[in-house]
């Protein structure tokens, strides 16, 4: 079930819903925590602030293959998202979207009291926070004019690949983003540069490897070491894209597209004021149970960290199935977790 932030009515008490777990964030590390809350028979409502679920596999690379995903030699992350969403459904969760929890009250004794921004009241025994980064927008590159061609030739991130489809496209950048999409637009792009300001990418080594083949053979062209100078074009529509090196060393790429993949900002928001215990931006958790300094919160996916986290999908899926299990003396207060392998227990009916 899904709810989305309702118009603007006229004051009134609000609605208070309960269940016996707030998720916060329907990414895939949220929507995985449900199944796996699920299947201990616990119930969850789920908030987010975007309008869809599938936090950053929806909003800003729905196509983008991803490649460690157990089963999967290679899934696209809106993919991956329709799968996780099915495999929640028997849980029967109830989704908030377009909101954000704004206030966080209560405790693990007598219970959690979330007021989202759309006025929704959530009572729950518990909280996993699933948020990823948290709110998150694009690192703009320091470009003159830049807003004139954003949303029409520069663009922070890719939806649908064949919208660059014969295309002379410029990426800009040395992580994850930059390489894993000149690899993925080969074959759709008509021509491909790669800028960055060394020879060295902050990526996975087989995904470097694969652009540097791609290099080899021509497919895209290695613009290094450069950094992004100028834009050419008018009316929003560019035609180059000027870089230059260190030494003051010019040149004009041919371009009808700029992807600038320079990572994202990101903000805790409210979540920085919940007295959750904090380092650096992130919520320090027991990596045995993915608790918090406060009891009955934990915390799941690329938000949290502990020594030797790994940011990875799969990491975000195991923290979701410890945390699940650590609720269980907080939800089922006396009875006894009998661990079963889901092949011999299968997917318990909805409570």
């Amino acid at each position: 079930m899904t709810e989305t932030a309702p118009p603007a009515q006229p004051l009134s008490a609000p609605e208070t819903r309960r269940t016996d777990v707030l998720v916060i964030g329907a990414g895939p590390v949220g929507l995985f925590q449900v199944f796996e809350c699920g299947m201990l028979g616990f119930r969850c409502h789920v908030v987010d602030s975007l309008e869809e679920i599938g936090g950053q596999c929806v909003a800003l690379y729905p196509e983008k293959p991803i490649y460690d995903i157990p089963g999967f030699p290679s899934v696209d992350a809106a993919d991956l998202i329709e799968r996780l969403e099915a495999q929640a459904a028997p849980f029967e969760p109830v989704y908030h979207l377009g909101q954000q929890v704004v206030r966080l009250e209560g405790d693990a004794e007598s219970g959690f009291t979330a007021t989202t921004s759309a006025g929704t009241v959530i009572e729950a025994k518990a909280v996993s926070i699933a948020a990823g980064a948290g709110a998150f927008g694009p690192n703009r590159p320091p470009l003159e004019g830049l807003e004139t061609y954003e949303g029409t030739s520069v663009f922070y991130l890719v939806k649908r690949r064949e919208d660059f489809r014969d295309k002379a496209v410029v990426i800009a950048g040395g992580g994850d983003s930059a390489v894993d999409w000149a690899n993925a637009l080969h074959g759709t792009a008509r021509k491909i540069y790669v800028v960055h300001r060394r020879d060295k990418f902050r990526a996975a080594p087989d995904m470097v490897a694969r652009m540097r083949g791609l290099e080899e053979t021509g497919a895209l062209e290695m613009v290094v070491p450069y950094q992004l100078k100028g834009l050419e074009g008018a009316e929003g529509r560019l035609t180059g894209v000027r870089v230059a090196t260190l030494k003051g060393e010019e040149r004009v790429l041919e371009a009808d597209v700029l992807l600038p993949f320079f990572g994202l900002a990101t903000n805790l928001g409210p979540i920085a004021d919940w007295g959750i215990e904090l380092e650096k931006n992130q919520i320090l958790v027991d990596p045995t149970t993915m608790r918090t300094n406060r009891p009955g919160i934990f915390s799941v996916g690329d938000i949290n960290t502990y020594p030797g986290k790994l940011k990875l999908i799969v990491t975000g899926f195991s923290e979701g199935a410890l945390a699940a299990h650590a609720m269980h003396p907080l939800l089922r207060p006396g009875e006894a977790l009998h661990f079963e392998y889901s092949t011999t227990k299968g997917v318990p009916a909805a409570s």
